[in-house]
């Protein structure tokens, strides 16, 4: 095959294979990612057929490492954290903690060194956010106390992951490794300076990242999405995202992840973070199904024949291990039985950052080949066992309930209320947060129901287009003569609009200006307010924008001016007061 077409054979190849595979998996009642798993393994040196290029495949895989930490950091809520941090924190640290123990006595069980013990186990103790969620979501628990803890412990482990990815390439050497390329520079520096170093350039990024991002990046959004151009939205997202992921890598020297987690949070304070998601999520679900192909394609199955206790172990630690810890967890910290049990079905796999994590540990001499491939088939296994999991736990629960009700209903009950008290305080500050954008959006349009010619969509488009403007009693606000600069709507406050015949009142509701626009025309009557005025104003610019991608509007304005127009001549001729516009 010609060179110039191997990208395209790569990429096209997976997402055919992909989606082959990922609907068989969703017929068998598997979550889709074990199909794109399997699509990798078809396309690797491993089986016969198609051989994908692996080295672009790599490539495609960290872009769609950098886009799946930007989701992770996007949707990432500090609110949420905190509603569930007496029980998400020193569960998910001590599952972690403990899981590594045991990886790394596997580890030296199987003569690998503590660097090698370290990476197996952290791999093993963090879980997929894909499978969890889906999981929540099937048993309709995403929005119960024992779902939000649960998304609030993998948050946790999602953030000590991130760590461990900056921590361990200052530690390779250390640990029996080799430095990263990007190390290079600091190699003789004491292993306590190197950490140092690492941890202040990690600050540094996170500092500016914390201080300047949210005044910069909403900004720039806001700007952007007040062209009105959707696909400009969707590339400045993506810009951002891949541009501070790159550009933190080589100024600060921290890794694309850390980077993209980042350019994630920061989105994540601008009003637009949902629509930001939203237009990203295609090409986040793009690029993530080309990273659990490249996964796959690192996937030996032989592994299964040449190490088939060691793997069966790696999924012992995954399946019975992190549950025990998780229901331990729980029940010591006196929360409720049924909440444990669902902690640790959902977390019972492991999934995308034990990947990375595996990946990373291989290119830095730590991990060996068959710890990676240990790795992936326990993912694998993990991931299509965890539905009978959630299950089993579920009918556990069910049994203990009905023969310990009594002591059920006790155990936990206290810290139960006083945890959903708090997470029913963040609900509600969520949905008023909600209704007052709602309700901003309900009041423009009752205000004004000429917008509701158009879709919900483009009203949020409309809502950024407008400026504010105010004015005091016996301010002009529009001066006879002048060229038109934009419509004006009234919010509040009334205005008079004064002609040579007489002055015509205007209240909330009414717009006016819009005839100049319309006309190119200069102004015909000066408008001036008789009470304190608020305005929304739409710029001629952005008016002749908006309404040239919605004709049903432009054609109502239109109409509506000569109205107005017939009006003022039959009041000139007639001279009976009605309403007109300059």
């Amino acid at each position: 095959m010609h060179q110039e077409v191997t990208l395209i054979a790569t990429v096209a190849v997976s997402f055919v294979c992909a989606a082959i595979f990922g609907y068989i998996a969703d017929r068998l009642r598997l979550p889709p990612l074990v199909g794109y798993l399997v699509a990798g393994i078809a396309l690797g040196p491993v089986t016969p057929g198609f051989i994908a290029d692996s080295s672009l495949a790599s490539q495609l895989a960290e872009m769609g490492v950098i886009l799946l930490m930007f989701g992770v950091g996007l949707h990432f809520s500090t609110a949420d954290l905190l509603a569930v941090r007496g029980i998400a924190i020193p569960g998910a640290i001590a599952q972690i903690v403990i899981a590594t123990l045991f990886g790394i006595g596997l580890a030296e069980w199987w003569g690998w060194g503590l660097g090698a013990g370290i990476v197996f186990g952290l791999s093993l103790s963090v879980a997929s956010t894909v499978v969890l969620l889906k999981a929540l979501e099937e048993h309709n628990l995403l929005d119960q106390a024992s779902g939000r803890v649960a998304v609030g412990w993998l948050i946790v482990e999602d953030l000590v992951m991130v760590l461990a990815l900056v921590l361990l390439p200052a530690l390779a050497e250390f640990l029996g490794g080799h430095a990263a390329e990007s190390a290079a520079h600091g190699a003789g520096l004491p292993l306590w300076l190197s950490i140092v170093l690492t941890l202040l350039k990690v600050g540094a990024f996170a500092m500016m990242a914390i201080f300047l991002g949210p005044k910069v990046v909403p900004w720039l959004l806001t700007l952007v999405a007040r062209t009105g151009s959707r696909e400009l939205f969707t590339l400045t997202v993506l810009a951002i995202a891949l541009g501070i992921a790159f550009g933190s890598a080589q100024i600060f020297g921290v890794s694309f992840a850390l980077g993209a987690f980042f350019a994630g949070v920061i989105m994540s304070e601008s009003h637009l973070s949902h629509r930001a998601a939203a237009d990203s999520l295609p090409l986040q679900n793009a690029f993530s199904v080309l990273f659990f192909v490249s996964v796959g394609m690192l996937f030996d199955p032989s592994i299964l024949v040449r190490e088939p206790l060691a793997v069966a172990a790696a999924i012992a630690l995954i399946v019975v291990g992190k549950s025990i810890i998780s229901f331990a967890v729980v029940v010591l910290l006196r929360y409720p039985i049924g909440m444990g049990l669902t902690v640790a079905g959902g977390l019972a796999q492991i999934g995308e950052f034990s990947f990375i994590l595996a990946a990373l540990g291989v290119s830095l001499g730590l991990l060996p080949a068959d710890g990676q491939a240990i790795i992936l088939a326990a993912a694998i296994i993990s991931i299509i066992l965890n539905p009978l999991i959630c299950v089993g736990a579920e009918a556990l629960h069910g049994h203990v309930h009905h023969r310990w009700a009594a002591l059920c209903a006790r155990f936990g009950h206290r810290k139960y209320e006083v945890l959903s008290r708090e997470l029913e305080r963040t609900r509600a500050i969520n949905e008023a947060r909600e209704r007052e954008h709602q309700l901003e959006m309900q009041e423009l349009i009752e205000t004004f129901p000429l917008f509701a010619k158009v879709d919900e969509d483009s009203q949020e488009e409309l809502l950024l287009l407008f400026r504010p403007k105010s004015a005091l009693p016996g301010q002009r606000v529009i001066r006879k003569g002048d060229r038109g600069d934009g419509m004006y709507f009234l919010s509040f406050g009334t205005v008079e609009v004064q002609l040579a015949e007489e002055d015509i009142k205007l209240e909330p509701g009414s717009f006016f200006g819009e005839m100049a626009l319309l006309s190119g025309g200069r102004r015909t009557a000066d408008v001036v307010a008789t009470d304190f005025c608020q305005f929304l104003v739409l710029e001629r610019r952005d008016f002749n924008m908006f309404t040239a991608k919605h004709p049903a509007l432009r054609q109502a304005v239109t109409e509506m001016a000569r109205a107005r127009t017939a009006r003022n001549v039959m009041r000139q001729n007639d001279r009976e007061p009605s309403r007109v516009d300059s």
